[in-house]
């Protein structure tokens, strides 16, 4: 059966057991969207969790396991040695399917032997800080360098029982294939696109007028470039988000010639005003998929950004935005000067590609073509 076919999602999986597990489920951002969103193609499931948050998602009903009732639920770094046993000793009971969604260590959980039990792991990362450290701060040197290779020991020995696995774009799916020797289906994560593309009232009038930068205030989103690109084009900037860079960037903001707003934890109604009011949305960065571009393209608004990682997948350079091989600002300034050449309702159209709708859809059909 295609993966692209469309399941008929009431009747998965009719009469098996099924349990669905997550990594820590914090402030809901990405990854916890994405375990909602599978939590809507399998309701039957019984929903895991190493811990939870006090208020996160409070109409989930996910069980924490051992881990979660310990001091080391406040610390990630402290914990991570512990979290495959945790994953091996979940629960007694036995599924037909288990499905985790990973990007630690969920996919080592085992809920009955893979004789009888059936494994998928929807991975939105192999654990960037063991083996990308390069893309995650968490794993600089003197942090997890000496441990590292034990990790990455451990991380390949406790997947074998994995029977399918699925990456969030081809760029996890490049990873799954270098560093655990294994295939996987790409399905891209869902993004709200209907959301995003209603205009708000009082943007539907409104010229598009600033450069737009959206994400956590850490180093390698490279908010500090962008602030050079604004100076750069003589454009104003509004940063949104929260992050430990917070004062090293108002600094920075302070020393340009251009208004740099700051909008710190915005709503998703503001943000969305954000959007609708950028004339482009700068992503200089890295990421493995990237669901703030997808945002930013439904409501019409084309990206500058990397050309690398995830925006290889989501952004149609020439048409729905431009990429660049550089991170020198003029070489983004001379991109700006062709925005007008784009066309809004293709941009905004695009992003239909990556709805909520076509996930369900292709996370049902893998889940319906693997599941036996």
């Amino acid at each position: 059966m295609s993966h692209e076919a469309r399941a008929d999602q009431a009747t998965l999986l009719p009469g098996k057991s099924v349990a669905i597990v997550h990594e820590w489920f914090g402030a809901t951002g990405g990854s916890e969207n994405v375990f909602l969103a599978i939590n809507q193609v399998l309701p039957q499931a019984k929903g895991f969790v190493l811990w939870r948050d006090r208020d996160a998602h409070r109409g989930a009903s996910y069980r924490e396991s051992w881990l979660g009732r310990t001091p080391l639920r406040r610390s990630k770094a402290l914990a991570l040695p512990m979290m495959p046993l945790a994953w091996r000793t979940l629960t007694r009971e036995k599924f037909d399917l288990v499905l985790s969604s990973s990007h630690a260590f969920a996919h080592h959980v085992k809920a009955g032997p893979s004789e009888h039990t059936r494994y998928l792991s929807y991975i939105h990362s192999p654990a960037r800080y063991i083996w990308s450290p390069n893309l995650d701060h968490r794993g600089s040197p003197g942090v997890l360098s000496l441990p590292r290779r034990a990790l990455q020991a451990v991380d390949v020995r406790m997947n074998r029982h994995v029977h399918s696995y699925a990456a969030n774009s081809s760029e996890v799916r490049g990873r799954i294939e270098r560093f655990w020797k294994r295939d996987a289906y790409v399905i891209h994560p869902p993004v709200d696109v209907d959301y995003f593309a209603a205009a708000p009232a009082a943007q539907r009038s409104q010229s598009r007028d600033y450069l737009l930068g959206v994400g956590r205030w850490i180093p390698y989103k490279n908010f500090d470039l962008m602030i050079q690109i604004a100076e750069a084009a003589r454009l104003p900037l509004v940063i949104a988000g929260s992050g430990p860079m917070e004062a090293v960037l108002r600094r920075q903001a302070a020393s340009v010639s251009v208004p740099v707003t700051f909008e710190q934890r915005p709503s998703r109604e503001r943000l969305r005003e954000l959007y609708w009011g950028a004339k482009a949305l700068l992503f200089p960065t890295h990421e493995d998929f990237g669901i703030i571009p997808v945002e930013a393209m439904a409501c019409g608004t084309p990206v500058l950004g990397l050309r690398s990682g995830g925006l290889l997948e989501t952004v149609a350079d020439g048409k729905t935005g431009f990429l660049l091989a550089s991170k020198e600002p003029h070489d983004y300034v001379d991109r700006l000067r062709h925005l007008d050449e784009l066309d809004r309702s293709i941009v905004s159209a695009h992003a239909e590609n990556f709805s909520e709708a076509v996930f369900r859809a292709r996370l049902a059909s893998w889940i319906e073509a693997e599941a036996s």
